[in-house]
This record gives structure tokens, C-alpha cells and sequence, in this order.
């Protein structure tokens, strides 16, 4: 008989702010909702506030673990959630990123800003070295990503980096297709 599947954590990248358009609000909403329909945990910054906190209390009202990460300087500024299946507080940035990582099977990034980049940025490097072959995804609501698709092919066509770098990412445009392109890659 085979041994049961643990259950699938989802490592959710995305903006402390909530942006300008509210179909990333939505989308972070669905996205909440979906890892919880599927019965995976959700992964997360542990932030109450942007789409950090609309993904987590989506998820919460789902029914879905949710596993929060935030360094100690962040508390404040990020309102850390109190009320998460299991919240881990570390002492920087770095180290948050890493346990968000190895506490997961796959990451998906939503829109976001400065972080949310350096968090893609991070786990593609990874990718590319060999680090890891956990499934990366961009959620591309409303083509938010697309200038950063953009200049991936630049630096591509630059000579900075091989067409491969474009395997280890993929880009899906809403939370119904990502949740399939999620379920294919866990199983």
C-alpha cells in the first residue's frame, strides 16, 4: 500500500501594498481561496496587510494551515498575524526567505513590488544553479508581469543569460489555470 502524500505547501510571494488595481486584490483572494480548496497550506510573509493579508485571511476563511514567516523588524510595519497555523519570527530578511522556502513545494509569485522581485529573482537564481527543481510561478494578473517577462528575454538576447533561464519560471494568467498548472506539477 503507498504511503500517504504529506500535504502540498504553497510559498506565496507578493506586495505588502495592495497596488492600484483591484483585479490583484481579487486575484489574491482566489488564489487564497484556492490553495484551501485544494488542501494545500498556505506558505506566506505573514503580513496582514497588501496582498499578504488578503491571501491569508482568504485562505484562513477557507479552511486552509497557514505556515506565516516575518523577520522581527517587519512586525509593526507588516502587522504580522497572530492568528496563523504556525508563525516563525526571524531575526532578517535573508533568513525569512529561506524558511518560506524550504517550507514549501512550490512558489508562486503574485504581484508585488521591490520584494516580491528580489524573492523571484532568489528562487530563480537557486533554480538556475541547481538548488532546487521546486515549480516557480508567476501570476500574471492582468499582464502585470509582462515587462518583467520582457526583460528576461532582454537580458536573453543580451548574452547574460541562456534561453534555458525561461524553463525554470512559468507564467500563467489567472488563478483557475494556475491552480491546474499547480495541481500537474505537485502530483
Amino acid at each position: 500500500m503507498p504511503m500517504a502524500r504529506a500535504l502540498s505547501s504553497i510559498c506565496v510571494f507578493c506586495g505588502a501594498r495592495a497596488g492600484s488595481n483591484p483585479a490583484h486584490t481579487a486575484a489574491a483572494r482566489a488564489m487564497g481561496a484556492a490553495i484551501a480548496a485544494q488542501g494545500w497550506r498556505l506558505v506566506y510573509g505573514a503580513g496582514d496587510v497588501g496582498l499578504m493579508g488578503e491571501v491569508a485571511r482568504s485562505a484562513q476563511s477557507s479552511g486552509a494551515p497557514t505556515f506565516g514567516v516575518i523577520p522581527t523588524h517587519l512586525m509593526t510595519a507588516e502587522r504580522g498575524k497572530q492568528d496563523l497555523s504556525q508563525l516563525v519570527i526571524t531575526e532578517d530578511m535573508h533568513e525569512r526567505k529561506k524558511v518560506m522556502f524550504m517550507n514549501s513545494d512550490a512558489v508562486v509569485v503574485l504581484p508585488g513590488g521591490a520584494g516580491s522581485l528580489d524573492e523571484f529573482f532568489e528562487v530563480l537564481t537557486w533554480a538556475q544553479i541547481g538548488l532546487h527543481r521546486k515549480p516557480i510561478f508567476l501570476l500574471n494578473s492582468e499582464g502585470y508581469w509582462n515587462p518583467l517577462i520582457a526583460l528576461i528575454d532582454h537580458i536573453i538576447a543580451e548574452g547574460f543569460a541562456d534561453a534555458s533561464v525561461k524553463g525554470y519560471f512559468t507564467a500563467i494568467p489567472d488563478v483557475p489555470a494556475l491552480t491546474e498548472a499547480l495541481r500537474a506539477a505537485l502530483s
